[in-house]
């Protein structure tokens, strides 16, 4: 399922025009966005926790030439799985 499947699913439910639908989906999407800009986790009933974890800086290597380059420290978003999610999709 893309966005845009997700937005016909929400219209066909709620009702309305697709442009309100579409609107939800923008708005609950870049909600998560900018509370995880924040550095606060997002907790959402039944779904998962998303959060922001710290990557520090490391060494890798290019598989291409093998050459060592350096990858700089980042944040990065992290997803952590409701039990009542992953009990669904076994």
């Amino acid at each position: 399922m893309n966005k845009q499947a997700l937005v016909e699913k929400i219209h066909e439910k709620v009702g309305g025009t697709k442009t309100d639908s579409q609107e939800i989906v923008e708005t609950f999407i870049n909600s998560i966005i900018d509370t995880l800009k924040q550095g606060e986790d997002v907790s959402i009933s039944g779904l998962g926790t998303f959060s922001v974890r710290r990557r520090e800086a490391r060494e890798a290597r290019n598989p291409r030439t093998g050459e060592t380059i350096q990858v700089a420290a980042m944040n990065v978003p992290k997803f952590k799985a409701a039990k009542g999610l992953k009990d669904a999709v076994k």
